[in-house]
């Protein structure tokens, strides 16, 4: 007996401290795990490739595009696509349900990309629990997208954005910058994982869509590097989902 009690003790005081380190060190953010790839893209690359980029990054934002694309308080564009698994959603009879989360990304040869992914995974039980569907979109093709589901061990199927045709709609899309062109071209392989020779991508943007349509969150970067901290899109869900039951 006492060697039960003991044991008890024992597995409650592991418990314990395991909690409080859990506490003292939690998990990164999103934006601490993109900040820190980024830092280690910075030691990897030559410093002009990365003046390239950074100026890449600045005329897409010199377009406009962040404050030409679908806004909060616009409405939400509908559209009917196909995921991997052969299944086709119509975005407008997801949101008739309850709050939808419209994210893009880029492709799976992106690492930011696959970070945002992994950490939408460990939040998609908060966003389903508020009664929201995450909707992840992308212009690469279904094969190339399922690669990147199994790569990255998430549980939703990505919808393709055929040609961009849903993004050019949200206002989401810019060609590549010619300085940066051969990469995306040559080394990525862009039209073969897109299936399109359109040398385009969109924002990695992410909306929350109430069930009248209306976009009620939106975040919307030029920085390839920047993505919605998924706490801040579970706040956005709940305060849609919480207005919905009142």
């Amino acid at each position: 007996m006492r060697n039960f009690v003991f044991v008890g003790c024992l597995t409650l005081a592991v418990a314990v401290v395991t909690s409080a380190l859990a506490e003292e060190n939690p998990s990164p953010t999103l934006k601490e795990q993109l900040q820190q790839k980024s830092d280690e893209s910075g030691k990897r690359f030559p410093p002009e490739m990365l003046q390239k980029m950074r100026d890449a990054v600045q005329s897409v934002r010199d377009t406009g595009i962040e404050k030409s694309a679908k806004q909060v308080g616009d409405q939400a564009i509908d559209a009917e696509l196909t995921g991997w698994n052969g299944k086709t959603v119509k975005l407008s009879e997801m949101w008739s349900e309850g709050p939808v989360v419209l994210m893009w990304y880029r492709g799976g040869w992106c690492p930011y990309c696959n970070l945002q992914l992994r950490a939408m995974q460990q939040e998609l039980k908060a966003i389903e629990g508020a009664g929201a569907k995450l909707i992840v979109l992308t212009p690469e093709l279904p094969e190339k997208a399922k690669e990147t589901a199994e790569a990255n061990d998430v549980s939703f199927v990505a919808l393709h954005d055929k040609n961009n045709a849903t993004a050019h709609k949200y206002g989401l899309v810019f060609e590549l910058p010619e300085a940066i062109l051969p990469l995306y071209r040559d080394r990525l392989h862009l039209a073969d994982v897109n299936g399109s020779d359109a040398m385009e991508l969109p924002l990695s943007a992410t909306y929350v869509v109430d069930t009248k349509g209306k976009i009620r969150y939106a975040f919307l970067d030029a920085d390839y590097t920047k993505r919605a901290e998924p706490a801040d899109v579970v706040a956005a869900v709940k305060k849609v989902a919480g207005e919905k039951g009142k």
